[in-house]
């Protein structure tokens, strides 16, 4: 994934979408068996995920987990520091997250509650898109993002990453969907195919429309 690009990983349920996320960020209960990982030209296989987080990579993800008693500010102030040892005073940061809670359609008192507590689905996915925007990562991967959100919140969130990708047209983006309807709204530059956990077609946008057209099983021999 280059400066910039934005790529789609697509497949059925158990192909290893979402396991190809967590280990992508170093999730200690998966365990690289074979193959390596690289970002940026280093083998980051062994890092752990903190310090992958601090190089730049970001993971949003299907089930955003609560965290009670660190307000959403707390743990992006917490987060900042981690990620680029900077400290923004409470007041620019609350601002900055304000300014995207707004273009993402959440109420600011959002800020100051717990993070992810009581939080409907789309307001917990808004909020990853929130965190991406703030953290400014060079590699951000989105699993599943748009998993039960209906139409009028898929648009919402599409739109976030969309002026997440105009402030700073440099990130690179993996888009992990099952669907087109994600793509509909934020086109990729490519779009691969997984089944059974390995990459068996990758091609351009049109190739989510032939899968939408020929569902997963036509591709299932191939692998």
């Amino acid at each position: 994934v280059n400066k910039g690009e934005v790529h789609a990983i697509m497949g059925p349920n158990g192909s290893g979408k979402s396991t190809l996320a967590t280990t992508l960020l170093g999730a200690p209960e998966y365990e690289v068996t074979s193959g390596r990982i690289f970002y940026k030209g280093e083998d980051i296989s062994l890092w752990p995920t903190e310090v992958r987080a601090k190089a730049g990579i970001f993971l949003a993800f299907q089930y955003p987990q609560e965290i009670a008693g660190v307000s959403v500010i707390q743990f992006l102030r917490q987060a900042l520091s981690a990620r680029k040892g900077i400290d923004l005073s409470v007041l620019e940061l609350r601002l900055s997250i304000i300014d995207w809670m707004k273009r993402l359609g959440m109420d600011s008192s959002f800020v100051d509650r717990y993070l992810n507590e009581g939080f409907s689905g789309g307001e917990k996915k808004r909020n990853e898109i929130m965190q991406m925007a703030i953290l400014e990562p060079e590699l951000a991967i989105l699993d599943e993002t748009d998993s039960g959100l209906d139409i009028d919140a898929l648009r919402i969130v599409a739109q976030g990453i969309r002026e997440v990708r105009q402030d700073r047209p440099e990130i690179g983006i993996v888009l992990i969907t099952h669907y087109q309807r994600l793509l509909d709204e934020v086109k990729p530059d490519f779009v691969h195919i997984l089944i059974d956990g390995r990459i068996v077609k990758s091609g351009s946008i049109e190739l989510a429309a032939e899968l939408e057209k020929n569902g997963y099983d036509a591709y299932r021999t191939g692998a």
